[in-house]
């Protein structure tokens, strides 16, 4: 009897009507999560002025925001694992709309820093609508939509820029709160129309449902399936084409040293996927990874909350970081609005650096360019010098931010496929 996987069912039918509407949906969740992170660059200052807080508590306010991510980031991986990916991404978006607009009746500072932190946790779901989207987009062409979908991301900064732009000036920084949180509320009316992941339904061995999913794509893009019964690749079944010669230096293994504690079952748990990430085999290039991710991480916000800081400082003080904002200066939300744009040649020259060089070479290009861009601020530079440096860095950083998270599924992707074709 013929058989075909999601991946056969995906690379047939290709990229079409339903994945457009998948990658509206999913971009417009990280435009959401993209003007809530941008609007920590916005609200600390005006915090420290309006309520006459310690330049300490205001960091605080942008911190327990990433705290809240880091615990969000694990509990909706796991919700989504366990319940489904619309699941995952349903409430994740309720939450974080609901902290989203309390947090603008926030009556004083501590109250404010605690629903902060539940938008946090709320926009730590964020990265299962990447991974529910690249889930329905054929493998060979992951790469290039993966790039796409960035740009969403890019959309969001330069969203929030331009809205507190306008916002600030004429109202205040409770405004701006609700208002970031409208884009997220807009995700709500349209969940219901959002299919279930196929390849999710075939992991929780629901195959019916997983066929129905199949056949509205193929229906949506006027395409047929393939012919047989969907199977879930398992016992030796897989799909190499995936397979390219970068693909083969991705993790330093050699294919006969995989082996089955290296590899996980489609239905194991957070407990048993951290094992197998930090197993002997997969260890070092967990550690690497890990690090590559914090390193990007460290660069992308601190560029995103410093970039005004900087700027003003500047032009304010020939030698030191003090922050000096008046009321009427519009110089915070300009300074940012520009380095936001550096998004977008950031995302084209990763497209182009992927193809000429690979996911590893562009990495570490981006990632050194991007030191190189830092270095010089050390020391005074004038406002043009300082914009024109956080642009290049800002630049390299989203590329080198994007190409990782393209590359470490990938690497790890790799692994499990050299196992299961051994086992074969």
């Amino acid at each position: 009897m013929e058989t075909y996987t999601t991946d056969d069912a995906l690379t047939t039918m290709g990229f079409g009507k339903l994945q457009g509407l998948v990658l509206v949906y999913a971009g417009m969740g990280w435009v959401a999560e993209a003007m809530e992170v941008m609007l920590l660059s916005f609200v600390g200052p005006l915090i420290r002025e309006e309520w006459k807080i310690s330049a300490q508590d205001e960091s605080l306010l942008s911190s327990v925001v990433f705290l809240g991510m880091l615990i969000g980031a694990c509990g909706w991986g796991y919700v989504s694992d366990k319940y489904g990916r619309r699941t995952g991404l349903l409430f994740s978006t309720l939450f974080t709309t609901g902290m989203g607009f309390l947090s603008a009746l926030s009556p004083n500072y501590l109250c404010l820093m605690a629903l902060r932190f539940l938008v946090g946790v709320g926009l730590g779901g964020s990265h299962v609508y990447s991974s529910w989207f690249l889930e329905f987009v054929p493998a060979q062409n992951r790469g290039f939509w993966m790039i796409i979908f960035s740009f969403f991301w890019t959309i969001g900064t330069v969203l929030e820029a331009s809205l507190a732009w306008i916002v600030v000036s004429t109202l205040t920084w409770r405004w701006l709160l609700a208002l970031t949180a409208i884009p997220c509320f807009l995700l709500l009316p349209f969940f219901g129309i959002t299919p279930e992941s196929p390849r999710y339904l075939c992991a929780q061995n629901r195959m019916s449902d997983a066929t129905l999913v199949l056949e509205r794509i193929a229906e949506t893009n006027q395409a047929a399936l393939p012919p047989g019964v969907l199977v879930y690749p398992r016992d030796g079944e897989a799909d190499h084409s995936g397979l390219t010669s970068e693909a083969d230096h991705l993790l330093p293994l050699r294919e006969k040293e995989c082996t089955d504690d290296d590899v996980m079952s489609p239905k194991s748990g957070s407990a048993a996927a951290l094992r197998s990430l930090l197993s002997r085999k997969l260890r070092r290039s967990t550690l690497l990874l890990w690090f590559v991710f914090y390193a990007n991480s460290f660069a992308y916000y601190g560029l995103v909350l410093l970039t005004a800081q900087l700027s003003n400082a500047n032009r304010s003080c020939a030698s030191g970081l003090k922050y000096v904002k008046s009321e009427t200066d519009t110089s915070l939300y300009k300074d940012t609005f520009v380095t936001s744009l550096a998004e977008i040649p950031g995302l084209i020259a990763s497209a182009v650096l992927v193809e000429w060089f690979g996911r590893k070479a562009t990495m570490w290009c981006l990632l050194f360019t991007c030191c190189g861009f830092l270095g010089p601020l050390v020391l005074y530079q004038s406002e043009l010098w300082t914009t024109g440096l956080l642009f290049g860095a800002r630049a390299c950083a989203m590329g080198s931010y994007t190409v990782v998270c393209l590359y470490a599924p990938e690497a790890y992707k790799l692994q499990f496929q050299h196992y299961i074709h051994r086992s074969g």
